[in-house]
């Protein structure tokens, strides 16, 4: 049995401090659990609902991933936005994420399959399980052997609500790539806060647990020591100080459930 994937850290690179503190611990309970840890951080948050702070950019951003690569021996994950951004990113980061609402952009699938790291691509929102089959055959037209993940990440549901069908997991893992779960980002209220995107933290372990019943490969969790001072996602971050506890119960359903 593979040990559980999971791709966690804070939703964007604010500071050095915050990326540290937040890969340390995370390295420190990854190994007591014996999981697979990617860290994710974003140096860009281009698709905010308004404009406000979108991270510390590209130069600054991969620094400080490159640090956090060489001082806790971590495989990295970040967002790629442009085409351009691809090649630069993969000089440092092992997994290229293509953000939701960029799931069909052609370019960038194609940009980021090119660099041969793997291309993990989020569900869009507004996307059918089965419609993921489009972004694979883009992937592949250009790398025939490229690793690709499947990220979902909730549903739109009316104005400001998202839900997650579990069975889109189901219908994803048809494909034979590897499933990962979103469970901080399913519980965002899009724009739900005058502009703002709001969110129920309180609801991840619960969906979380859902979805490894389910079957999954893997999880996504985004977390910051302070979740009330994040400049994104402030409202659906998981807490430092609640990392080891949330995961120790993933382990417990992951094991189970791959036991069945």
């Amino acid at each position: 049995m593979k040990p559980l994937l999971l791709i966690a850290g804070p939703c964007a690179i604010e500071s050095r401090e915050v990326v540290m503190q937040t890969a340390e611990r995370l390295r420190e309970v990854c190994d007591k659990l014996g999981l697979r840890l990617y860290f994710k951080s974003s140096f860009d948050k281009a698709n905010r609902t308004s404009a406000s702070a979108r991270g510390i950019g590209i130069d600054e951003g991969l620094k400080i991933l490159s640090e956090v690569k060489s001082a806790f021996g971590l495989p990295i994950l970040t967002d790629v936005h442009e085409s351009w951004q691809c090649k630069p990113v993969s000089e440092v980061a092992d997994v290229l994420q293509i953000p939701a609402f960029l799931s069909r952009q052609t370019d960038l699938l194609q940009a980021a399959a090119r660099t041969g790291r793997i291309v993990n691509v989020k569900k869009g929102q507004f996307m059918a399980p089965w419609d993921m089959g489009g972004a694979i055959s883009k992937i592949r037209a250009v790398n025939a052997e490229a690793d690709i993940w499947l990220t979902e990440r909730g549903s739109s549901f009316g104005y400001g609500r998202l839900v997650v069908d579990m069975t889109a997991l189901i219908e994803m893992r048809r494909f034979g790539c590897p499933v990962i779960f979103d469970a901080t980002h399913a519980v965002q209220q899009p724009s739900s806060q005058q502009g703002i995107t709001g969110g129920n933290r309180e609801m991840v372990p619960h969906l979380m647990r859902a979805a490894l019943a389910v079957g999954v490969d893997g999880l996504f969790l985004e977390v910051h020591p302070r979740p009330e001072e994040a400049i994104s996602d402030a409202a659906n971050q998981v807490r430092l100080d609640d990392i080891e506890t949330i995961l120790t119960q993933a382990k417990q359903v992951y094991e189970l459930t791959q036991s069945l």
